[in-house]
């Protein structure tokens, strides 16, 4: 029995989050138990006149060809990637990973020769296409959220469709804010940093990259950054989930890097020269994200929360970091996480999550409204 929702669903995708247009190439990548939402984009693909293709992956196979791929395959691999991707208009990515530790048991050497030799590929269809990325509902990630699988499954239906107009609108006097700013201090348990955002344009997010969405990111001056962050919100990278990550700065790089796996932290840092520099500094504001769940899409917009990243820069926000690692790290500033200030050119723009400036309280969520969903 189809599912109205998906149907919806695949219509902001399309419609709003791509914007395709008769004649343009798409491509929908995921696994055989995201099929129903599969389903659905093909047929509104159709109907809206855009070519569509899709790929099923599997989490177990990526995993045995990551553990002993070689070079040779590696480079081979980016070259069939950068073929196809210069044939498409657009790429929609849908994750349902049934097991967030499959991928644990890849050595991190073997993560240090591999990604560099795909980035080439990656970076041109993230900087060139238009993308979207999105979770689709499984009992993994139920269970991530702390949910029955049924009330997830219209948790992240509601989520997902939230009135993105809306929030794109609220988002604007924040944009507008960053961009004039230059100093940025964070302050909080553990937390004392400072950097420069200075003439380094900021983004608005609001459902055209990420489904759900709610962010609004920019980049620090690549060497500004002093001092030290301490992350609350647990972090999932390449298999392993990490927690108390602590860095320290000195003209930009990371000095000093602790966690509750400090080894395998350190490792990924140490991919390339990149990966110890900062490549984006978010702020996250979707009011119906609460609590952290373990999956990034969901957690880096987390009302009250702000992401600070090692590895590479966006291209919309770009500061010159390189990196094939781009780890979004989440710090919630709510009370009950801790609280914290915000300060841009010393100036307190959000306390313990509540944005206090007039010209941006309409981000915090009791003013924006987050219960209508968008009208297809």
């Amino acid at each position: 029995m189809r599912d109205p929702r998906l149907g919806k669903l695949a219509e902001v995708l399309l419609t709003h989050s791509l914007k395709m247009k008769e004649g343009e190439k798409l491509l929908i990548t995921g696994e055989y138990t995201t099929k129903p939402l599969v389903k659905e984009l093909l047929r509104k693909a159709y109907d809206l006149g855009v070519i569509p293709y899709f790929e099923f992956g599997d989490q177990e196979l990526t995993r045995i060809m990551a553990t002993n791929a070689k070079e040779e395959q590696m480079i081979l691999m980016n070259k069939w990637n950068m073929d196809k991707y210069q044939d498409l208009d657009a790429f929609i990515s849908i994750s349902s990973d049934p097991n967030d530790a499959e991928m644990s048991e890849v050595p991190g050497e073997q993560w240090q020769l591999l990604m560099p030799l795909v980035k080439e590929s990656n970076d041109y269809l993230v900087q060139k296409k238009k993308w979207v990325l999105l979770n689709y509902p499984n009992p993994a990630l139920a269970q991530k959220a702390k949910m029955s699988y049924e009330t997830f499954f219209d948790y992240l239906l509601e989520v997902c469709t939230v009135d993105y107009k809306q929030m794109e609108e609220a988002q604007k006097p924040l944009k507008d804010l960053m961009d004039r700013t230059d100093k940025v201090r964070i302050t909080g348990e553990g937390t004392d940093l400072t950097f420069s955002i200075k003439d380094i344009p900021s983004v608005m997010c609001f459902g055209e990259r990420n489904i759900p969405d709610g962010e609004v990111y920019t980049a620090p001056v690549k060497d500004s950054v002093n001092g030290t962050i301490t992350y609350n919100t647990p972090t999932l990278y390449r298999g392993f989930s990490f927690d108390n990550i602590s860095l320290t700065f000195q003209s930009g790089q990371i000095v000093k890097a602790t966690a509750d796996k400090t080894k395998e932290l350190n490792e990924i840092l140490d991919t390339d020269e990149g990966a110890r520099f900062i490549g984006e500094f978010a702020i996250g504001v979707n009011p119906k994200i609460k609590e952290p769940m373990l999956d990034i899409l969901f957690d880096e917009k987390i009302e009250g929360s702000f992401h600070f990243t090692p590895g590479q820069a966006y291209e919309g926000a770009d500061n010159g970091n390189r990196s094939s690692v781009h780890w979004d790290m989440v710090c919630i500033q709510r009370p009950e996480y801790g609280g914290g200030e915000i300060y841009f050119d010393d100036v307190l723009i959000r306390k313990d999550g509540l944005f206090v400036i007039e010209e941006l309280k309409g981000l915090n969520p009791d003013d924006l409204t987050a219960g209508a969903t968008v009208e297809v």
